[in-house]
């Protein structure tokens, strides 16, 4: 099938350093097939993630935890046809590095069987040898820090962490042992905005939020939640972005616009 050629370079990880020097916010949408990363990627969205969250808006599951590593290769593999500019970035599922050995074998085979040109894992400073091989490795990674949903179990719900303040250190001494070990970006999930904004300054490397506020260096959301069609009761920190637009690109124009001039995500969408 004829594809015309790209408009923009690829974006790398060299890019997004770029931006975070310059002070330039880059955003983040989730994709699980060709269509869908096709669709965001001409909507000038910089990263594109394969997230395990598609156990809950594609797969009808309560949580991510019953997504397989089988199940993002396969979605991974998807996204990566219809992704020609943007990177693109893959979660690794539950209990999928849980060992160095295991995350590496694991990692590898996302970006070698599904085509991811980066992995993200959830957790902390237990992380930072893994990190620090998978880096070795040639592997870029992005540390999930704050609420992390594989967790949801073991932390009795989705709840904001760090509102206190040995919590919000512990957040930001974990994500720069994370960034020392060799992470490429951060990610930091429903945590004050007051304590995303002093992690974004804290970190050479790039900050994405979701759930945390204007400070950081990008927005990420899932794309059924910025387009209301995620069953049942939208996230407080997302916003309905097809309200007011007639089609999906038009939708996806508006939040890229709405995060890279500041206006996303509001007061209404941050957690103190």
């Amino acid at each position: 099938m004829y594809q015309e050629q790209p408009t923009r370079k690829p974006i790398t990880i060299t890019a997004l350093a770029k931006m975070k020097r310059d002070r330039e916010k880059f955003t983040v949408l989730t994709a699980y097939d060709a269509s869908f990363a096709a669709l965001l990627e001409a909507a000038g969205v910089e990263v594109i993630l394969v997230g395990d969250s598609l156990g809950m808006v594609v797969q009808g599951q309560r949580t991510t935890v019953p997504v397989t590593l089988e199940d993002m290769i396969y979605h991974t593999r998807l996204v990566a046809r219809g992704c020609r500019t943007a990177l693109l970035m893959a979660d690794m599922p539950f209990a999928s590095y849980a060992t160095v050995d295991q995350a590496v074998r694991n990692a590898a085979r996302l970006m070698g069987e599904g085509g991811a040109h980066m992995v993200k894992l959830e957790g902390g400073g237990w992380l930072a040898e893994t990190v620090r091989q998978l880096s070795r490795n040639g592997i870029p990674v992005c540390a999930h820090l704050g609420l992390l949903p594989q967790s949801v179990h073991k932390l009795g719900g989705y709840k904001v962490q760090g509102r206190e303040e040995a919590a919000a250190r512990q957040i930001i001494d974990e994500a720069l042992a994370l960034q020392e070990a060799g992470a490429d970006v951060a990610l930091v999930e429903c945590i004050p905005a007051e304590l995303a904004a002093r992690l974004a300054e804290a970190l050479a490397i790039p900050l994405i939020g979701i759930g945390a506020g204007p400070g950081c260096d990008a927005q990420v959301l899932v794309s059924y939640d910025m387009l209301g069609i995620t069953p049942g009761r939208r996230p407080k920190f997302s916003k309905n972005f097809l309200t007011g637009h007639d089609s999906l690109q038009a939708a996806v124009e508006a939040y890229v616009r709405a995060v890279k001039n500041g206006e996303f995500p509001g007061p209404e969408h941050c957690i103190a």
